[in-house]
């Protein structure tokens, strides 16, 4: 019996999107399934009466493999940048303070103690080796800065980004280019300012972009290049293998249109989230399906509301604000749309964009989105100083928002690594393996593509 070519996609996150148009662009026979009836995943962009609403990722930043991905699509002249000097804010005491976002403005912020102040100046010249367990972020921090820098800037950032718990998350699985300039350099400044000297690009991050219609623009025009080899609506029940090694054949079982069918594939790539994927195949490897499982979610739920200008009494130009646990607060923290990038609001109108939940508080996303959505409203209204109920308002609810990358993390990765050797031509792409950004979705996507291509080529 014939080996099938076709190789098979599901999940039309940015991961399996940008998976799939790689194989596309290798020449390979690739199909993407996706359950939804639209592509992205958590993206999602809302224009209505003028006003633009995220209803997952606000921004991403321009790395070159997502401004690469970018170019090739011809979407280019829809990217916006944000300004790089614009300020970002934590809430402190009840009021808002501007985060230094230098070495050297953190040694002179009011916002910090002397004793913190001395701990980021003498950080440098203090020697210092990881230990030799696996270490959370919040002792990490501790350990080098002190509990204060932990407490109103690194903890509110983790909550920013992963939606995370530092005294959870793994500084190797979450941040691990620190761990390697401690335990290279003995010092994570003396290992940043090495690494930006042995790079020929130019100092600081990669800028923040978005898209004059939103992020939403990257999933669409990806969707648009695959054509006829995107299938939505299309809800894989589940995954089947048959054969061994090089003979191996995939049976894959589909609803869509209210039928069932099974296609046959040489290779698949689970593009979906590790639960989903853990479920998908059961049927192929119940050790790897039980390691998927041990990944775990955080739950978030996005507020996204538009004021008057003259409703709110204090300036909201810059980034947003972060919000410390100790500030008692359910927000996690809040983006300021309209002041980041052009488009976001008619004139006189200013739009912002909330998040709660996270690790360290997951009981407010059982809440229903409305009652979600005026404690936002109240939350925000008591710090920005608003009068009167928003222009427009949504709110969306994931009870599954975000992989976290806890401690322990980076063996379950190294276990489903294995599991994917082990396994002919079953493959995995998605935001819980290499990091949840946008560019490192896309970047595994990509990697995982090549992995295929690679594999059909040995396979021949």
């Amino acid at each position: 019996m014939s080996v099938p070519k076709k190789i098979i996609v599901i999940g039309a996150g940015i991961s399996g999107l940008a998976c799939a148009l790689r194989l596309q662009q290798l020449g390979l026979t690739v199909t993407l399934l996706e359950a939804a009836d639209r592509v992205g995943g958590l993206v999602g962009t809302i224009e209505k009466d003028g006003l633009l609403f995220e209803s997952g990722p606000q921004s991403f930043q321009g790395t070159d493999s997502i401004l690469e991905l970018i170019r090739q699509v011809g979407i280019e002249s829809e990217v916006v940048y944000a300004n790089p000097r614009a300020p970002r804010f934590v809430l402190m005491h009840g009021k808002l303070r501007e985060i230094p976002m230098s070495p050297r403005a953190m040694l002179t912020s009011p916002l910090l103690s002397r004793g913190s102040r001395w701990k980021i100046a003498s950080e440098p010249f203090r020697k210092t080796r990881p230990p030799s367990e696996e270490e959370s972020v919040a002792d990490f921090v501790r350990r080098k800065f002190g509990h204060e820098i932990l407490e109103y800037l690194v903890a509110p950032f983790v909550s920013g980004v992963y939606a995370g718990d530092p005294e959870k998350l793994s500084l190797r699985a979450a941040f691990p280019t620190l761990q390697e300039w401690e335990r290279e350099y003995g010092s994570v400044f003396r290992g940043a300012m090495k690494s930006r000297a042995s790079k020929d690009k130019p100092a600081g991050p990669p800028p923040l972009c978005s898209f004059r219609h939103g992020v939403a623009t990257l999933a669409r025009a990806l969707g648009e290049r695959l054509g006829g080899n995107l299938h939505l609506g299309a809800q894989v029940l589940a995954v089947q293998c048959t054969g061994e090694g090089c003979a191996c054949t995939y049976e894959i079982r589909v609803a869509s249109g209210g039928a069932e069918e099974s296609i046959s594939a040489q290779a698949v790539v689970l593009a979906a989230p590790a639960y989903a994927a853990a479920h998908l195949i059961s049927g192929v490897s119940s050790p790897l399906a039980h390691t998927l499982s041990g990944i775990a979610y955080a739950p978030v739920a996005v507020v996204a509301a538009a004021y008057y200008d003259r409703q709110i009494g204090r300036p909201t130009e810059g980034f947003g604000f972060l919000v410390p646990r100790k500030e008692k607060l359910d927000i996690l923290g809040t983006v300021w749309n309209s002041s980041l990038f052009p488009g976001r609001a008619p004139e006189g109108i200013t739009s912002m964009t909330s998040f709660v939940g996270g690790a360290t508080a997951p009981e407010i996303v059982e809440r229903s989105e409305t009652e979600i959505a005026s404690i936002v409203q109240a939350e925000n209204a008591r710090v920005l100083q608003i009068t009167g109920p928003p222009v427009a308002c949504t709110a969306w609810r994931y009870a599954k928002g975000l992989p976290q990358y806890n401690l322990g993390h980076g063996h379950i990765v190294k276990a489903i690594r294995d599991f994917e050797r082990a396994i002919p031509g079953l493959f995995f792409a998605g935001n819980y393996l290499e990091g949840p950004s946008l560019g490192k979705c896309v970047e595994t996507g990509t990697q995982t593509a090549e992995a295929v291509r690679k594999y059909q080529q040995s396979a021949q």
